[in-house]
């Protein structure tokens, strides 16, 4: 199967860390980072795309974070 994660988070290095770490189990960039402005929280947020491929057979119980 091919997995697929949205990581998001507010613009700080936590976000860096996360996507560095998502690349370093083996996932890889799908498309151009995104940012943009949440209000409600008054901070920027940053999203990142990424993509694997895993053996099995997709389901909604797939925790896509362990993989």
């Amino acid at each position: 199967m091919k997995a697929y994660r949205l990581i998001t988070e507010d613009d700080t290095s936590d976000f860096c860390h996360r996507v560095t770490e998502a690349i370093s189990n083996g996932w890889a960039l799908h498309g151009s980072p995104s940012y943009g402005f949440d209000a409600s929280k008054g901070v920027m947020r940053c999203a990142q795309a990424v993509v694997k491929d895993a053996d099995g057979v997709y389901s909604r119980d797939v925790k896509l974070g362990k993989l």
